[in-house]
């Protein structure tokens, strides 16, 4: 989609009043990881070129600057920390309450294990690897483990996954599943049970005390796709955590995790053409707003949901905010293409503040304006 410069104008000048707060950054190249190090930094990691930087990177002071952001000069990010990976990096996860950043490429039969440092150096340098059981390492996903010992769990295929030890690269746990078939995502429920999303919708429920995991395949209708899912956890347990799964077809379904044989809820969103890159497709829930999600992947913008009432079928729901920042500020004319949004995260405590990467190489911090409930 071309973006006409009176277009990007007309947004401009609406983004005064749609966002709270908006900062848009450049990177040198495009990322497809933004990993949180703390409330006020993130991670990033080029996935193009042969020698790929890895920075941290601190958010826009002017963000925290409250009602003095006029005192505020700050609103770029800044470089904290920087090394590089000598290969592109695919997936990049930090592990909560360490320096400690663990890495997958496209190519090498490795895990790369990062030092971020301290104040006394800039340097983020490499500390280890994890070696792996398959030689096919392409499209390896890294959870981190939520015990105290910094633990990851990590595979390309549902035969692959299995839980390593950080410190020593003792395998504590493999999954007893045979299946091929490749892992799009997976995520630890609390500190023993975990979900793995397959590439083609099923999810997979384990526990690292027993091999065996139980299946819950997708109906014949929806197999052929690719899915992506996203899994809301409410720590106090006053609700049941729930999961998402995105379809390359903009198909989302909802499910209890009690129950992962039937979704409660099912939608198609109003996508025009699947995702360009599969990797790309993103879905999440929102930490703090409430049943909030997320979506990206199919085009240049960000869309959030609402999924309070929807119900077991909803057709085509609206988006209660869409970021088009990635196409208003792209300029095709010098890449070719239109920029396409690589991956998204929420912030864990600001309730409408969202970070987004693209294709291009932009970078945006933004804080919506919700017209009901911001006067």
């Amino acid at each position: 989609m071309d973006i006409s410069s009176d277009e990007a104008e007309d947004w401009f000048m609406e983004s005064l009043n749609t966002y709270k707060d908006l900062h848009l950054f450049q990177l040198e190249h495009p990322t497809k990881v933004i990993e949180w190090t703390g409330d006020k930094s993130i991670c990033v990691a080029g996935y193009t070129g042969a020698k790929s930087e890895i920075l941290e990177l601190l958010l826009p002071l002017k963000l925290y600057a409250g009602d003095n952001q006029g005192l505020c000069a700050e609103r770029d990010f800044k470089v904290q920390h920087g090394g590089f990976s000598e290969e592109p990096v695919e997936c990049l996860i930090h592990i909560p309450g360490t320096r400690c950043l663990v890495t997958s490429g496209s190519s090498s039969s490795t895990l790369q294990i990062w030092d971020i440092g301290g104040d006394d150096s800039d340097v983020i340098k490499r500390s280890g690897v994890i070696n792996l059981k398959s030689t096919s390492a392409k499209g390896i996903k890294i959870a981190p483990g939520l015990i105290d010992d910094p633990t990851v769990l990590h595979g390309s295929c549902i035969s692959d996954v299995q839980l390593t030890e950080i410190a020593t690269g003792r395998v504590l746990y493999t999954v007893g599943n045979e299946s091929l078939d490749s892992v799009s995502g997976l995520q630890f429920v609390n500190a023993r049970v975990f979900l793995i999303c397959a590439s083609n919708g099923t999810l997979l429920m384990g526990d690292t005390r027993d091999p065996s995991t139980a299946r819950y395949p997708l109906e014949e209708s929806k197999s052929g796709l690719h899915w992506s899912f996203g899994l809301r956890s409410d720590s106090s347990q006053s609700e049941p955590s729930t999961v998402a799964r995105l379809s390359s077809t903009g198909h989302i379904l909802l499910s209890d995790l009690r129950d992962l044989h039937s979704p409660f809820c099912q939608t198609r969103l109003n996508v025009q053409q699947s995702p360009p890159n599969n990797d790309f497709l993103n879905i999440s829930w929102a930490p703090v707003l409430d049943r909030c999600l997320s979506v990206s992947g199919f085009d240049g913008t960000v869309h959030i949901y609402d999924t309070t009432n929807w119900s077991t079928e909803v057709h085509s729901p609206q988006p209660i905010f869409s970021h088009r920042g990635h196409d208003m500020s792209h300029d095709a004319k010098y890449s070719g293409s239109p920029a396409v949004v690589t991956t998204h995260s929420w912030h864990q405590s600001r309730p409408k503040t969202l970070l987004s990467a693209a294709t291009d190489g932009s970078l945006h911090v933004w804080d919506w304006v919700d017209k009901i409930t911001d006067r």
